[in-house]
């Protein structure tokens, strides 16, 4: 980018600097550095087994068709050559800290929505640099000097914008959406770019004429109301280009808790209830660790049909220990036994919060994803 480009980056009155990064391939891309074998070859992160499911997959493998997400024996259909490797969540957290660490030279303003992306706010940037767009770029460039990584970043006057920017040039792309650009880029993009519209909010999109932000920005509110209630508000402002929320680093935390993903579906009383023991421990752990307590203990499971089954039990006092929690945990999952079918995820929550005395910062990894 020029000098001249960066001249006329200059923030408008009343608008922030928001710089949304977002690493490519994350879990991929760390096989790949760490095998160097793998370079240039498609890789999948995840279970190669017939019941397994790809949890990410290299830009290589992408070009086959192949997501996060898909069953993993649809993903060697697509890409007979696919290498497959089983997940290191803990090497991925330790990298992930090391991003965290250069975040944090530049602004405290940073909002981590999981491990490879987060927000961050450099309206008054710790080092007087001035630039988002320069900062951003330093930012990439340590990165890659300090962890092998590549990352794209999006930069723009809010939130919203920044994380379609970061998504527009991957991967290793910068994009930057200055004050007064908002509507024209958002004119252009097809509504299955919009955070929170899926494949079938895009599908009733289309049967109503409704395939970019254009044509969502001609109907009124009064129409998007009657026809998608609650989510109009936020359509009829994204799509011009408009995001009020903040950059927040220190959201209030309304739950505590943790979910495990399996590579290989899993079934039997046994295996689900070791399971359990297991989540109990490290959740637990984190709710020490936020110093807060609460009543009601939620369960999640994703069957092998992806069909996701909440239940819960809300206590009139405070959990009193791990051993309730733990008690509690176990009912719930009993109550549901046998299960109709094998699980591909399970997961345990804390919520009705209250925390103890001394104020505690939520951990920087938010919603912790256990192994």
């Amino acid at each position: 980018m020029s000098s001249a480009d960066h001249e006329r980056e200059e923030e408008a009155d009343g608008l922030r600097k928001v710089i949304h990064v977002d690493m490519d391939a994350f879990y991929a891309s760390v096989e790949q550095r760490d095998e160097p074998s793998l370079k240039g070859k498609p890789v999948a992160v995840g279970g190669s087994s017939q019941r397994g499911v790809v949890a990410a997959a290299s830009y290589e493998a992408r070009k086959f068709g192949v997501r996060s997400a898909m069953p993993s024996a649809r993903a060697i259909r697509l890409c007979p050559d696919l290498i497959f490797r089983k997940p290191r969540f803990d090497v991925y957290r330790q990298v992930s800290d090391q991003i965290r660490a250069i975040f944090l030279d530049y602004t405290p303003h940073v909002e981590p929505l999981s491990l490879d992306e987060a927000y961050l706010d450099v309206t008054a940037d710790l080092k007087g640099i001035g630039s988002a767009t320069r900062i951003a770029e330093e930012i990439r460039r340590r990165i890659k000097a300090e962890t092998g990584l590549t990352a794209s970043a999006g930069v723009s006057y809010n939130k919203f914008l920044a994380k379609l920017a970061s998504d527009q040039n991957k991967p290793d792309g910068l994009c930057v959406i200055r004050p007064g650009e908002g509507a024209q880029f958002v004119a252009g993009l097809p509504v299955r770019r919009f955070h929170g519209v899926g494949p079938r909010g895009a599908e009733k999109m289309a049967q109503l004429g409704i395939e970019t932000g254009a044509d969502l920005v001609a109907r009124d509110l009064a129409f998007l109301r009657a026809n998608f209630g609650s989510f109009a508000e936020y359509l009829f402002r994204a799509a011009r280009g408009v995001d009020l929320r903040q950059v927040r680093a220190d959201r209030p935390r309304k739950s505590v808790g943790g979910e495990r993903t399996f590579f290989e579906n899993i079934a039997g009383a046994d295996t689900l209830r070791a399971t359990m023991d297991d989540i109990v421990e490290i959740v637990w752990a984190r709710i020490e660790r936020a110093d807060t307590r609460g009543r009601t203990v939620t369960l999640k499971l994703r069957y092998a049909d992806f069909t996701t089954l909440t239940r819960a039990r809300s206590l009139h006092h405070f959990v009193a220990d791990k051993a309730e929690f733990s008690a509690i945990g176990h009912a719930l999952l009993d109550d549901l036994m046998p299960l109709p079918q094998p699980i591909r995820l399970m997961g345990l929550t804390l919520s009705a919060l209250e925390r103890g005395e001394e104020e505690s910062r939520p951990t920087k990894d938010g919603q912790l994803t256990l192994l």
